[in-house]
């Protein structure tokens, strides 16, 4: 990782002449080859001439938006990565720029090493990009090894996660930090992970740190490391996550659990790229890939004051949303059969499948720990039986599952919610007053149908013949004063 090519091709979009003449004096410096645009429409010009190895972008440009010769890039065949150049006052439309497609961006003012950093860093992705092209052929790097998709690391093939893939696969061809959020047990670690791999950092380290299971006075150090003496206890120098992530990616998972005070120092790290360790006067510098995660509403904690807002919008320039369980249909199935095989393989077992009753079982639960549970269950029943099918007896965990759907789901419609029809005899009369509308009607019918699968919602779901999500989305409405 950030090894220095030699004369790779960079070009410089930046109106300052004396900040595009040092930004070229520093990458030169380093062996790339440089040329110098000072409006946008001379960097198109100079893109359709020949496209470079990166492209040093500021997004304030004298004549257009620097999102317009980013879009431009973007659109060609073989397109650079485009690092963005950023003040305080454009950060908002750098996280623009990211989220089209940018690789990364860096505030001023910035060191010549922050600079080289993020270039090197591009100039890796752009050589994996070509190697991991169905066109490259000998001439194709030797070094670069293709990275994986992101799907490679995950069981389903949902429209829910097939939208995630698409997302992931597109972040990781960006240095762009990726906040992924859902209930706890839908995979994030996975997810960063897998980000991690389809990416060109895929032979650096993963670093993965867990905020809500470190002592508050032991987490600085161990983000950024200590010095021996740093503190009682601190018997020897100690690299901190930040360190061993160098070339790589840290996940932080469970973020909003971190203290006020580091959230600051981490904003100054992601901003700048240098640190010190705690007891340490020397300013060291990481680069890092981060990708966080919660399974709280960071927006919410942003309004309540428990996060700081200048950081959130730092780490959510690529907001990834994983779906529960519950709503991913027949991956429900795709995952229990996979955790299956490898609990038996594993344990030395002799299973091949599930009876028909035990999948209705599986696809009838709610599975209010996501993934985490289904891979408990499934491993509990493994270890504790054997045999060839998984049968109800050896899920005693899940039995009320089924005890809980009313023996004719026909019937989950309450009497009194469906009008006497037979009563109406013209468009007027009293039979008129026993009308009411349709999504009233539907409204209570989902409701009793509900309460009678123990809120259950999928259970009901099967039971009316609609999907999950139509229930779920029909409720927001409700809620919300629509009408489904």
């Amino acid at each position: 990782m950030n090894s220095v090519p030699s004369k790779q091709l960079v070009y410089v979009v930046e109106d300052s002449l004396s900040s595009g003449a040092l930004y070229c004096s520093y990458l030169e410096q380093a062996g790339y080859t440089t040329k110098h645009f000072t409006d946008g429409h001379s960097a198109l010009l100079g893109v359709k001439e020949q496209m470079p190895d990166v492209v040093l972008q500021d997004v304030c440009l004298p004549d257009i938006s620097g999102l317009e010769v980013l879009s431009f890039i973007n659109r060609q065949e073989k397109p650079a990565p485009v690092v963005i150049i950023t003040a305080n006052s454009s950060i908002d439309v750098a996280v623009d720029a990211m989220r089209l497609g940018g690789f990364d961006f860096i505030e001023k003012p910035f060191s010549k090493e922050r600079l080289l950093t993020s270039i090197a860093s591009a100039v890796d992705q752009h050589q994996a990009d070509i190697a991991a092209s169905p066109a490259a052929g000998p001439d194709a790097p030797s070094d670069v090894k293709k990275s994986t998709g992101v799907s490679e690391y995950f069981v389903g093939d949902s429209l829910a996660m097939s939208t995630v893939f698409r997302l992931l696969d597109s972040a990781a061809k960006s240095k762009a930090s990726v906040f992924v959020t859902g209930e706890s047990g839908t995979g994030k670690e996975v997810c960063a992970f897998s980000l991690h791999k389809a990416s060109a950092r895929h032979d650096g380290p993963f670093i993965a740190i867990n905020c809500a299971a470190i002592p508050a006075d032991l987490f600085e150090s161990e983000i950024f490391g200590h010095e021996k003496g740093a503190f009682s206890g601190a018997v020897s120098q100690r690299k901190g996550a930040a360190e061993l992530a160098a070339g790589g990616t840290l996940f932080l998972d469970e973020l909003c659990e971190m203290d006020l005070n580091l959230q600051a120092k981490l904003l100054r790290f992601l901003q700048t790229g240098t640190f010190s360790r705690v007891g340490g006067q020397a300013v060291l510098h990481s680069d890092i890939r981060i990708v966080c995660a919660t399974n709280r509403d960071p927006a919410r904690e942003v309004g309540e004051g428990r996060f700081r807002e200048d950081l959130y919008y730092r780490l959510n320039v690529i907001p990834v949303q994983l779906p529960p369980l519950r709503e991913r249909g027949t991956d429900i199935m795709l995952l229990a059969e996979h955790f299956l095989a490898e609990k038996t393989k594993a344990n030395d077992k002799h299973f091949r499948g599930f009876t028909p009753e035990v999948k209705s079982m599986i696809m009838q639960h709610d599975w209010p720990g996501n993934i985490r549970e289904l891979q408990n269950v499934i491993e509990n029943v493994v270890v504790i039986n054997d045999g060839e099918l998984v049968s109800v007896e050896m899920m005693p965990s899940l039995a009320p599952v089924l005890s809980k759907a009313p023996a004719k789901p026909a019937a989950v419609v309450p009497s009194n919610s469906v009008p006497s029809f037979g009563s109406v005899s013209s468009p007027t009369g009293a039979g008129m007053q026993g009308i009411r509308p349709l999504w009233i009607v539907e409204k209570e019918a989902i409701e009793y149908a509900i309460e009678q699968c123990g809120d259950n919602i999928p259970l009901a779901a099967a039971c009316l013949g609609v999907s999950a999500s139509t229930i779920y989305r029909k409720k927001k409405s409700w809620d919300s004063g629509g009408e489904g």
